[in-house]
């Protein structure tokens, strides 16, 4: 088996779980939408809001294959008309996450701390079906199935800048803007 390689290389490989499947039997234009809704979400969130819209508590908005797609209330909140609940795309999406998780965990990664840096979806060779229409004719029947890649990284933790210590005598600096500054250089000048 040849080694695969991902769109995007990330900086680190340390502080990276990947997971990936490939010619996966699920609508290439829903997963597109869905994958597009979790980029950039944390990973337990992203599990936890695909759990949602299996359960039609949540949607997925639909942005640019929204073609026959239905406007729902549930769009509001995303700012469009279009979203529809792709319960396939969900589960083979969680799949998806869980692997990485896994993954992330033998790397021994804090789980809490790590979000969706990259997802891909891309489109696979279709498979062919035929169908039967009238007066003896046969027409395709094919399938969009997708390739889909993710990449969890772990947020970078914040540290805060050290402050420093005052030496006895020294007063507190005062912040002068320009303008300021030069009327007393001016004034300074004049006498």
């Amino acid at each position: 088996m040849t080694k695969t390689r991902y769109a995007r290389e990330p900086g680190n490989p340390a502080t990276i779980a990947k997971a990936r499947g490939s010619n996966l039997r699920v609508h290439f234009k829903n997963t597109r939408e869905t994958a597009m809704a979790l980029k950039k979400m944390k990973l337990k969130v992203a599990i936890k809001y695909l759990e949602n819209v299996i359960g039609k508590k949540d949607a997925i908005p639909f942005r640019r294959f929204l073609g026959g797609v239905g406007h729902h209330a549930q769009s509001k909140k995303y700012k469009t008309v279009a979203t529809r609940w792709p319960k396939k795309s969900c589960e083979y999406l969680i799949s998806l996450l869980k692997n990485a998780q896994s993954n992330a965990e033998a790397k021994k990664l804090d789980i809490d701390r790590l979000f969706i840096s990259h997802i891909q979806v891309n489109r696979a060779p279709k498979l062919r079906r035929r169908t039967y229409r009238a007066h003896g004719r046969i027409n395709p029947y094919m399938t969009s199935p997708c390739h889909v890649e993710l990449i969890l990284q772990e947020k970078k933790k914040s540290i805060r800048k050290a402050r420093e210590t005052k030496k006895a005598g020294e007063g507190k600096v005062k912040k002068v803007s320009k303008k300021s500054a030069n009327k007393e250089r001016l004034a300074a000048k004049s006498t």
